[in-house]
């Protein structure tokens, strides 16, 4: 309680403070104050206070006032302390100053809300317009309900400006319980790691007490339930209607100014112009295409250059279109589907050009990506949801950030209110799809001259309704300049889509080195995907990631030693045949204002440039990803003055063939978007477009089927043996299987299988690895754990019920692995690696039995007997019995099992031919390669590395020359 003498002087009032003013001047205390005129609306109740003296300035009120109680908010309270008139000047020796802060109040009252189950964004915006608003309120709770604690403040200067309060107060014995909670509260705040987060973070205290959270997310719409809702599409195909209409106005030429290269999502066999000369515009126009688009990449630059480049191209368009009789065209500037761009900068530019229009069209549908546009509010799918697009970590971007939803609201935004809400014109999903294409073209034509109207869309249909329409408004002389998202470039010419595209379709085959993935894009959907890549592509990725900091921040030498070292990473990578990553690192650095935030990523992108200049390797294939990332390595790092959409690699991942003037011609080029996809997206495109996996023996058998040849088997013994049938089959473009028989095994162990295996990885050719003639089911249980992908069960020493029961049992282990069954029923004679069997001892594969020991094994190839022999045939020459093999190519044939021949070395050509023609499938050579390996041993006067590469020739030569009697080459 105040004494009679004491006092107090207030400054700043609100209506929740009048009761704190009568409080003190009924303790008997003398009170003053001085209200500031952003607090007049409080004076009336004030003025009812009997004995309350105003005075004129804050310095009048404080002086020779014990206790100074500052209940203003912050703005102008500089002034207020510091000013001529402020507190300071009037403050006696002694006084006390009490500063009101609302920040713990209003995270307190968010937390009780959340508590209650209360709507906190709703009740938010009650309270801005209650008794009980703050500026502390107003400014902080929008970080809470984000759940965006970007440091303005920071929880650690609450933590260390009330430890002074408390600390001194302590010295001086004075209680401060307030101050001493609220210094505990921050602690709390900061031991939980959030000290450095902005000071609003302290309500995450509150929320880790009672189990709530405070954030405010607005409801999410069901997008099956919104879809549902809307009426009945139109129901008639305008798109046929729409070609026609096209045609008969040929020389009408859809330019679109790109600027970013994601604009080619939804289109396929249409030409991209990177730049934009009159000459290379004029030889365009006279191609007479429905469509081109060009590049500008203008998202990457600040809306000055981005105007002054729509002009120049606009310039250099009407320069062109004269110089092509009849030519005309409409400019579509394509932009983002989230909002992002430079709007209403590029259509001012394109207008200062080519003439005031009759309407700028905005239409940012793009089904791909999840945008709808329904009821003139803006959609950006995230799974089953639907988000307005003002909600979305889109509108946050540091350039061309946003706030609203409503693209009529957006527009008065975007243009600062020069264009109102008002003035925006709208095409509603009702006239689309109740009134069609007709109905449309009058809206368009009834609009006044310098309109801006806006198109909604749920579907490709009511996007192809609107083009129809529009079409039919031009051919009546309609002038429109577009600000699309990419669904109506496909829809205006009427482009039908086709699936997506994968390495097969482009003859792509196994290539000698890995590709290149480029990520550059920041927005969190990136993040993300890079992520699920990395998960899912782990063990076959080579991450380099770029540091951010380094390129921009440091100094020119620190940027260099960076580029250089990813760089090096990345050739070796890419000559490993690995798929590479490079990926700037995720943390997002931004500057203090727009312009600074593109100037951090233009040094960014510039490294990405350099380090993609300098790998020289010819990668496989390239995935960049973000808008300005896969224009900037397209342009600059791979030097495309053009390229061709060929389709897209992934729904709204467009994929190009880059011009042959670019670094690597004929390498597959995928611009995929920084916002399409879902988390999986990246990592999916990944696995289609990465070096395919190696080929199952049953794959390599069921080609052979189809293509009427047989495939080539190879004893090998050492790595010269290994190199040269990998070496002969990527010569002759043919697939070959390696084979390693249970003594060589025996002699080159595990080291021999790990040579194979890695030889056919690496092949750019389909090679399998095969164990040969197991007669062990030890060694045969063993080689199942090897990685070899076919074995051969060699029971042909058994009873022919042994012999069932041996294949049986290890055929059903290897099906379980994935792993080809060969058998043999019969017995060859002749030797093969030290393996005799007498010529009394050989038997021809019996037909009845065959058919029950295939039903009875479940094999996938059968090595049959009908007069082969392994190793050298008698002087007489080999002497087959085609009419048995005959035979046995039918019950086969029958039964799904391909037919194997051992013993090929020495058989006469035309009796292979006749074998490949009767169904042989699987053709084994040993002999003849293992004599050509001796042979060349033979030869003296070299030393051992000479030796080794004699040899691998010589047994090159002897593949080679099987290779093209099996029919196998040219068929990989």
């Amino acid at each position: 309680m105040a004494s009679a003498a004491a006092a107090v002087a207030f400054v700043g009032a609100d209506e929740l403070s009048v009761e704190l003013y009568a409080s003190f001047l009924r303790s008997g205390a003398r009170v003053r104050c001085f209200v500031p005129e952003a607090d007049r609306s409080a004076s009336a109740a004030l003025a009812e206070l009997s004995g309350l003296l105003r005075c004129a300035s804050p310095a009048e009120a404080a002086r020779d006032s014990a206790l100074v109680i500052v209940l203003t908010d912050a703005d102008g309270v500089d002034e207020l302390f510091f000013g001529d008139e402020g507190i300071v000047k009037g403050l006696c020796t002694g006084a006390s100053v009490l500063i009101r802060s609302t920040l713990l109040p209003t995270a307190e009252a968010m937390a009780f809300a959340a508590r209650l189950n209360l709507r906190t964004r709703r009740l938010f915006e009650i309270l801005q317009h209650a008794r009980g608003y703050s500026w502390m309120f107003g400014n902080r709770v929008p970080h809470m309900l984000d759940n965006d604690y970007t440091p303005y403040s920071a929880v650690d200067i609450f933590v260390k400006d009330l430890g002074i309060v408390s600390s001194e107060s302590s010295n001086s014995k004075i209680p401060v319980h307030v101050s001493t909670i609220a210094h505990q509260l921050f602690i709390s705040g900061s031991a939980s790691g959030w000290g450095r987060y902005d000071d609003a973070a302290v309500v995450k205290v509150y929320e880790t007490l009672t189990g709530v959270k405070v954030e405010g997310k607005p409801p999410l719409l069901s997008k099956e339930d919104v879809l549902h809702s809307l009426p009945a599409e139109w129901p008639e195909d305008p798109m046929d209607d729409l070609v026609s209409v096209a045609s008969r106005n040929s020389k009408k030429i859809l330019v679109v100014l790109d600027d970013d290269p994601t604009g080619t999502q939804t289109v396929h066999d249409i030409e991209v112009l990177t730049e934009w000369p009159v000459e290379a515009l004029v030889e365009q126009f006279l191609k007479l295409p429905t469509c081109f688009f060009i590049l500008t990449n203008s998202r990457s630059m600040t809306a000055d250059k981005a105007m002054l480049l729509v002009q120049t191209i606009c310039r250099n368009l009407e320069a062109a279109a004269k110089n092509v009789p009849g030519v005309s065209y409409t400019v579509v500037l394509r932009g983002d589907s989230t909002l992002r761009g430079h709007f209403p900068e590029e259509a001012d530019a394109a207008v200062s050009v080519l003439g005031e229009m009759d309407a700028w069209i905005i239409c940012p549908f793009f089904l791909q990506g999840g945008r709808y546009t329904i009821n003139d509010i803006h959609y950006v799918a995230d799974s089953d949801r639907l988000i307005p697009a003002g909600e979305t970590e889109f509108a946050k971007d540091a350039a061309f950030g946003y706030k609203s939803s409503n693209l009529r609201q957006w527009v008065e935004e975007k243009t600062r209110g020069r264009v109102s809400e008002k003035q925006v014109s709208t095409i509603s999903i009702n006239l689309l799809r109740k009134q069609g294409p007709n109905a449309v073209c009058q809206h368009l034509c009834s609009l006044e001259k310098g309109s801006v109207c806006i198109v909604n869309a749920a579907s490709e249909k009511d996007m192809a309704v609107f083009a129809s329409g529009m079409i039919q408004a031009e051919l009546k002389g309609k002038k429109f300049l577009c600000r699309t998202a990419a669904s109506f470039v496909s829809a205006r010419i009427g482009i039908k889509p086709k699936p997506p595209i994968c390495p097969n379709d482009l003859g792509l085959k196994r290539a000698l080195t890995g590709g290149l993935i480029v990520v550059g894009s920041y927005v969190p959907k990136t993040t993300k995907q890079v992520d699920e890549l990395r998960s899912q592509c782990g063990q076959s990725l080579r991450v380099i990631e770029v540091s951010v900091e380094m390129v921009s921040m440091k100094s020119t030498e620190d940027r260099d030693q960076e580029i250089s070292r990813v760089v090096e990473l990345g050739n070796a990578y890419i000559q490993s045949r690995k798929d590479s990553l490079v990926v700037t690192s995720r943390q997002l650095i931004t500057g203090r204002t727009p312009e600074e935030s593109l100037e951090i990523n233009y040094k960014v992108s510039s490294a990405l440039v350099e380090i993609v200049r300098r790998i020289d390797s010819k990668p496989r294939y390239i995935i960049a990803k973000g808008g300005i990332t896969s224009s900037d390595i397209a342009t600059k790092a791979l030097e495309a003055r053009r390229a061709k959409v060929m389709g897209q690699a992934l729904a709204g991942v467009p994929l190009w063939q880059l011009g042959p003037e670019s670094r690597f011609p004929g390498v597959p080029y995928i611009v995929f978007p920084g916002n399409v996809g879902d988390n999986s997206a990246l990592a999916k495109v990944v696995r289609n477009w990465a070096s395919p996996s190696r080929i199952s023996t049953k794959q390599l058998l069921l080609n052979a089927e189809k293509g009427g040849y047989a495939i080539g088997a190879f004893n090998v013994y050492n790595l010269e043996g290994v190199e040269a049938v990998v070496a002969a089959a990527e010569a002759e473009n043919s697939p070959a299987i390696l084979q390693i028989h249970p003594s060589a095994l025996k002699q080159g162990g595990v080291p021999l299988v790990v040579s194979c295996i890695a030889a056919a990885e690496q092949s750019s050719v389909p090679i399998t690895v095969h164990y040969d003639h197991g007669t062990s089911k030890s060694d045969l249980l063993q080689a199942l754990e090897m990685g070899f992908d076919s074995v051969m069960v060699d029971g042909s020493h058994l009873t022919l019920g042994e012999n069932i029961l041996y294949t049986k049992i290890v055929s059903s282990l290897a099906h379980a692995k994935g792993l080809l069954v060969e058998a043999e029923l019969g017995r060859l004679s002749g030797s093969e690696d030290g393996l005799t069997v007498e010529e009394y001892e050989a038997r021809f594969t019996d037909v009845a039995q065959a058919e029950g020991f295939i039903d009875e094994t479940s094999i996938d190839a059968l090595a049959v007997c009908i007069g082969n022999v392994h190793g050298k045939y008698p002087p007489s020459g080999p002497n087959l019995k085609l009419d048995l093999l005959k035979d046995l190519r039918a019950l086969t044939l029958k039964k799904g099992v391909s037919l194997v021949l051992h013993g090929a070395s020495g058989l006469p050509h035309e009796l292979v031919q006749e074998c490949i023609d009767l169904g042989v499938r699987k053709f084994n050579v040993n002999t003849e390669v293992r004599n050509s390996y001796l042979e060349s041993l033979k030869k003296s006067g070299k030393d051992l590395i000479q030796v080794m590469s004699s040899a691998k020739e010589a047994m090159k030569a002897v593949v080679a020359e099987k290779l093209h009697l099996f029919g196998s080459a040219g068929k990989a």
